[in-house]
Parts: structure tokens; sequence; C-alpha cells
């Protein structure tokens, strides 16, 4: 007498390839592995799973009946699908002063460019790009401006306007930037921007402004 092991009724299905129809475990009493009670009639083979002869669709162990031995999975069902996971992008800001863009900047002179000097300690900081806009300026409390990259420092780069530039994020994961008129211009990957033309900017575009600002964008993914 062939029983399944959890008590289950094996069904006639189960009883001729020796498995149970319920929960896929062998039934005990069968001759053989997998083998048909002589009383009962055999069942067509199971198909094998595809682009893997004779093995589970599943977890492609060597199956010799309609369910896995393995994991208990039902080769007659219907294969499994594979769920797509999203995988979030994560953008940043890295503020940091270059050296050479200042250089360039004094050296083209203006009243003002004897009294600027660049600053002998700026630590690199990484600020977070989120939400729809990004605002790229100097902390204004009379004009309640507190601008999400604030360039205010300490050190404070006095060519920076309070409201100099705005990055805007698009669809797919995409950033442009719009400079509404600041008044010592934005430059990006040494071209000077236009006055409210969006530019779009990628994954190491680099943004100048002011004295000797630099912004570079990075793209990442979320761990």
């Amino acid at each position: 007498m062939a029983d399944c092991p959890r008590g289950h009724d094996p069904g006639e299905a189960g009883l001729a390839d020796g498995y149970c129809g319920v929960c896929g475990s062998r039934l005990t009493g069968v001759p053989g592995a997998g083998g048909a009670s002589p009383s009962s009639p055999s069942s067509p083979p199971a198909p094998a799973a595809a682009g893997s002869p004779g093995g589970c669709a599943a977890c492609g162990a060597p199956v010799s009946g309609r369910f896995c031995e393995d994991c208990g999975h039902d080769q007659a069902a219907a294969p499994r699908r594979a769920v797509a996971v999203a995988v979030a992008v994560e953008w940043r800001a890295t503020v940091e002063a270059d050296r050479a863009h200042y250089d360039e900047m004094i050296a083209q002179g203006g009243p003002d460019a004897a009294r600027v000097l660049f600053p002998p300690y700026c630590p690199r900081r990484n600020v977070p790009l989120t939400g729809t806009e990004v605002r790229i300026g100097r902390l204004s409390r009379s004009r309640a401006l507190a601008p999400e990259i604030d360039l205010s420092g300490p050190p404070e780069d006095p060519g920076v306007s309070h409201l100099h530039a705005v990055l805007l994020s698009g669809p797919g994961d995409t950033w442009t930037l719009v400079d509404p008129g600041s008044a010592n211009g934005t430059i990006v990957n040494g071209r000077p921007v236009e006055a409210n033309r969006p530019v779009p900017v990628d994954d190491g575009a680099r943004i100048h402004l002011g004295a000797w600002t630099l912004i570079t964008l990075r793209r990442g993914r979320s761990a």
C-alpha cells in the first residue's frame, strides 16, 4: 500500500508516479524510486525542464517523476517567472575648491580680484540630490533662501550668488541645470551656460561657479 508520509491522499496520479499529489513527498510502500503500483495504470512521463533535459524546472536537480525529490516542484506546473527587482539610482554632488578655476577667474581681473583669496582649507563634501529641484547658492535669511547646496561656507565663496543655479530632475533619473541669471555665470564642462537655458548634465559633469567652487555630479546605485 502506497501512503503519503504526511497523511495526504496521494490521488491516482500520485500513486502512478510514486509522489503525493498534494505535497509532492515520496510515497512509502512503492517498489523502486518513483515506481508505479502494479495495480495502478502508468502515467505518461512528466515534461522535462525547459533548457535542461531531465532537470527540475525550479532547481535544476535530476527528476524521474512529476515532483522534484529535492525541492518538491511540480514539473507539470507552468514555469516560474523571474521577478524583476528595481534598483534605485542615487545622485550626489561633490563640492570642493578648484585652484585652477580660481587662477583663471583672478587672471580676468575685476575690482575685487585682489581681495579674493583662495581658501587654504576647504574640505570636500558630498550632497545627495533628492526631490525635483536642488538649488545652488548662498544662505540668505532676509530672503528666506536656504539652498540645498549651500556655498556660504565657511569658507564662503564671494563669487556665488544667493540663488546661483538650480538642478532640475527629469524622467529616467536625469538632471538639467539652469542658471536663472547669476552675477558671475556658471560653467558646465568648460562651457559657459546661458541664463535661463536648461543644460543636460550627466554622471561626471563638472560645474564651475564663483571664485573657486567646483561641483561634480556622481551617479551610483543604492546598496
